[in-house]
């Protein structure tokens, strides 16, 4: 079965490009996400943490 995908994908033009770009999608999103983190104001995350535990 992995040969005869395998066997498929070879034959396709360009198709080394689509790990690489894969591999920047996932990365950059992971990198902006902990510079989101990293720059959000202390008092907003307090109040997200406390949103679960309000009665409203």
């Amino acid at each position: 079965m992995l040969s005869y995908i395998k066997g498929n994908l070879t034959s396709i033009d360009g198709i080394e490009i689509f790990p690489i770009i894969s591999l920047v999608i996932f990365f950059s999103f992971f990198v902006g996400l902990g510079i989101y983190v990293l720059r959000t104001d202390r008092k907003k995350i307090e109040e997200l943490k406390q949103m679960p535990l309000d009665e409203e």
